[in-house]
């Protein structure tokens, strides 16, 4: 009988045909508590007829010497086998821990590939685990090959079973441990290929020197170990007699692990990646995440899961409250069948219908006002149930948005005709997506069609190994939980290296906010090069983030390729990485350098991070010189004119060549093309004009805006603030005009001038929303702030927290700003003329 407790011989669903699993075909098991016999010599021994089988344990203390030698023999055969197999695994724990050293001493260098807390994440407890198994190993060995009847091992599997506390926390850890690899991965290359390759040292008299196995596969190696050894447990005590001095000690350390066992099934089940097919094959779960479809013309929330042979669409089913709940297949598509429609193949496709900025946006003020309340309420020790009224409230806007704002489609088409369409939110998802698909189309898949038997158990199956549990609202979030960074972060994208040939290049930014993730800024195309260097600085709003990515495109500039669908991205994206937004290592004035690794492209940049109320801080101006931070009474004095220069230019230039520019005024311009256009304006430099007419209209956008937010007090002046707060909120339509022009009429004449000229230029530019996607309401929320926002004196009273970006000050401001946007053109000599109702003093 040949006993081999090999960590790969078992069926990972318990059943009794033994198999080897393919190489990196790792499953988690749902474990098996009380196996009453071991699999491998039940099935060996009835099929072979060499009589082995399993002897019921009170029948051997009573038996001839022949049944006790044969006892003796066996316990020899199941040591034999599992001390095999404790090499093989200890070879594996080695293995795991090879690459350790190396990376924690790069780890304090200046340029570590992973940091010490991802280290310590990674390897958690391998080392404990490895000492543990060596020591076992070491004093196991000489007994099995100096066998007699007067050998004692119980005591070893005792002392191994009271050590099982290092696995318990060893599985606590397991998922994280998984999950940042993986994310280690995606961003690190020299990370990615230690982690494919790892090499596992063959037995000693194996003919094999090594075997290269994934960081996967071995992390999962301890979780099947423990299973390993109860199986041996059940299989020596039924071949040790009961007077044996091992017996009591070999009961001790089954109960233990048995405990041990059921303690932890509750934490592994869900945490199964792989279903086994009718026919015996292993198809394991690679991805899963949740989607919206476009299905008959609306939008779909839909849970995705990714096999290794079939990509299923499903939807949660709806249950009664204490039922277990189940998937809901919508449609399955083989892999081998799956093809990704190019472009022009997709021109049959439904159009996608976006929902209108304005709409989205003032979403997000209602899921922060909503936010607001919750802290409130918190802070006021108010009522569990208004609280949980709010947090429902809070998950039905929030659940709104992402069904909404995803824009970019994600076409899949099965070659037997149908075709589906998602809508993704992000390019670099979507990429993860495509690039999923098409590394396990490399391997030789067959078509199939399944039966209605096997899609229940395989939509059955997808409960329990999702991984990605809660769909990603802040709803959903524990309250001790990272509420992300709100504010500004100033991103510099320095150079790009590793690029095997000269392409026309360019980086976007994306950052995650209200639970998915958006693209924030792009920087210009840097024409046939290996090594572009952009040096380009942007600055990126910041709602509750946590992460940045860097993706690195080839430009395409083949008119063939361009799709009539203008959320269709054809440009081949050569790498892509994202990064941890840490408040800690962010929170600095100093700038703070990094580098992206992806695909063996090194992308550079340079962060800082400025808080929300820290960026609209008004200073009051020390010079008089120059116009940015000088009071506009000064500027339009010394300038002669109504409404300063810098304003009129930088309006000329955006009306002669900017008013269709898609996203204007709210697309980020390069800030140090903006630093430089400040600086010529303040040094009121002769080569203004020939600086402004060669310059990107985004960085003459984002100049204008500069200005008005770097005025010592806002254009429509601390001293009426509260007055504009309240004349918005009033309700009477005759009330709110009488009191909103009269405040107008309150202003100083340069300020009121300037924001008359301003509001003319702003209608002009919504005009053209059908090109440009700037309406009115957009417009009020990048300029509402801007103009009304309380310099540093009169805004304290005004500050909450830092997470109430959007608070009922920011909605009024932009409430404010969009009246007069909505309201009938307004003459200055009008104003003046008509006194209306009443002129008490504000």
């Amino acid at each position: 009988a040949d006993f081999n407790y090999g960590a790969d011989e078992y069926d990972a669903e318990g059943n009794e045909e033994p198999k080897a699993l393919p190489e990196g075909s790792e499953t988690m098991p749902y474990i098996d508590e009380s196996p009453t016999m071991s699999p491998q010599l039940s099935t060996r021994g009835q099929e072979s007829g060499d009589g082995v089988s399993p002897t019921p344990t009170d029948g051997l203390g009573t038996g001839g010497e022949r049944d006790a030698g044969k006892g003796l023999e066996m316990r020899k055969l199941v040591l034999s086998g599992f001390l095999a197999s404790e090499e093989i695994y200890i070879n594996q724990l080695e293995a795991l821990l090879l690459p350790m050293k190396p990376l924690k001493a790069t780890a304090t260098t200046s340029q570590p590939v992973l940091t010490l807390q991802q280290i310590e994440t990674i390897f958690y407890k391998i080392q404990d685990i490895y000492e543990i198994h060596k020591e076992f190993y070491d004093s196991l060995c000489p007994k099995v090959q100096q066998w007699d009847s007067n050998v004692t091992m119980g005591h070893l599997f005792q002392k191994l079973a009271s050590q099982l506390g290092v696995y318990k926390a060893f599985v606590d850890n397991y998922k994280v441990a998984l999950e940042t690899a993986e994310k280690c991965s995606q961003s690190n290359y020299q990370f990615q290929k230690i982690s494919e390759e790892l090499k596992v040292k063959g037995p000693k008299d194996s003919k094999e020197s090594h075997t290269s196995v994934t960081m996967e596969a071995l992390l999962y190696k301890p979780i099947d170990r423990v299973t390993r050894s109860t199986l041996v447990l059940h299989d020596l005590l039924k071949h040790t007699p009961a007077d044996h001095p091992d017996y009591p000690l070999l009961q001790d350390a089954l109960r233990i692990s048995q405990n041990f066992l059921s303690s932890i099934n509750e934490d592994i089940d869900p945490r199964r990646t792989a279903v086994t097919t009718p026919k015996g094959e292993t198809r394991q779960l690679v991805k899963d995440g949740f989607l919206v479809e476009l299905s008959e013309g609306s939008r779909k929330l839909r849970h995705v899961f990714l096999f290794t042979d079939v990509l299923l669409c499903a939807k949660l089913k709806k249950t009664a409250v204490g039922k277990h709940q189940q998937y809901d297949c919508k449609w399955y598509v083989p892999l081998a069948d799956l093809v990704f429609p190019s472009p022009e193949e997709s021109e049959h496709c439904p159009q996608v219908h976006v929902i209108p900025d304005h709409e989205l946006e003032d979403m997000k003020m209602k899921i922060s006002a909503i936010k607001s309340e919750v802290q409130k309420e918190k802070a006021n020790k108010g009522q569990s149930r208004a609280i949980e009224r709010l947090k429902k409230k809070m998950f039905e806007n929030e659940f709104w948005l992402l069904l909404n704002s995803p824009a970019i489609p994600f076409r899949i088409h099965n070659r037997n005709g149908k075709s589906y369409l998602f809508l993704l939110s992000s390019d670099y998802e979507r990429s993860e997506w495509r690039e999923a698909i098409q590394k396990l189309q490399k391997k030789d898949l067959q078509a199939f069609v399944l039966s209605s038997v096997e899609l229940q158990v395989l939509t059955g199956s997808c409960f329990k190994l999702r991984t990605v549990h809660n769909i990603p609202v802040t709803s959903n979030k524990d309250d001790d939980e990272s509420p992300g960074l709100y504010g500004f972060l100033h991103v510099i994208v320095h150079s790009a290296k590793g690029f095997k040939q000269s392409a026309d290049l360019y980086c976007t930014l994306e950052v995650d906010s209200f639970g998915y993730f958006v693209s924030k800024a792009k920087t210009r195309v840097f024409r046939d090069t290996t090594e572009p260097q952009w040096n380009e600085e942007f600055e990126i709003e910041l709602e509750g983030s946590q992460s940045l990515r860097i993706l690195c495109y080839e430009k395409c500039y083949d008119k063939t390729k361009l799709n009539k669908d203008n959320n269709e991205i054809v440009d081949k994206i050569m790498g892509k990485g994202q990064i941890q937004l840490d408040p800690q290592a962010v929170q600095t004035k100093n700038w703070h350098m990094d580098v992206i690794e992806m695909n063996g492209i090194k992308v550079e940049f340079s962060m800082k991070f400025t808080s929300r109320d820290m960026s609209l801080k008004r200073t009051p101006s020390k010079k008089q010189t120059g116009v940015f931070g000088v009071k506009i009474s000064v500027v339009t004095k010394r300038e002669r004119s109504k409404v300063p220069y810098i304003v009129r230019q930088c309006i000329e230039e955006v009306e002669k060549r900017g008013i269709e520019e898609v996203g204007i005024y709210r697309i980020s311009g390069v800030a140090t093309d903006i630093q430089a256009l400040k600086a010529v304006f303040d040094a009121n430099n002769k080569d203004i004009l020939v600086m402004l007419s060669d310059m990107d209209i985004n960085a003459i956008a984002g100049t204008l805006k500069l200005y008005f937010r770097e005025l010592p007090e806002p254009l429509l002046t601390d001293r009426l603030y509260p007055a504009f707060m309240e004349g918005i909120a009033l309700s009477d339509p005759a009330a709110k005009e009488n009191c909103m022009m009269h405040l107008l009429r309150s202003l100083p004449d340069p300020n009121l001038i300037t924001f008359l000229f301003l509001l003319e230029h702003l209608k002009r530019v919504a005009e053209k929303e059908p090109v440009n996607k700037m309406s009115l309401h957009n417009l009020a929320t990048v300029f509402g702030p801007t103009l009304l926002r309380p310099s540093e004196g009169e805004s304290k009273g005004h500050l909450t927290l830092a997470s109430d970006i959007w608070s009922h000050d920011v909605m009024a401001q932009v409430q404010v700003l969009l009246y007069y946007l909505q309201h009938p053109p307004i003459s200055f000599t009008e104003l003046k003329r008509n006194t209306l109702y009443f002129s008490t003093d504000v």
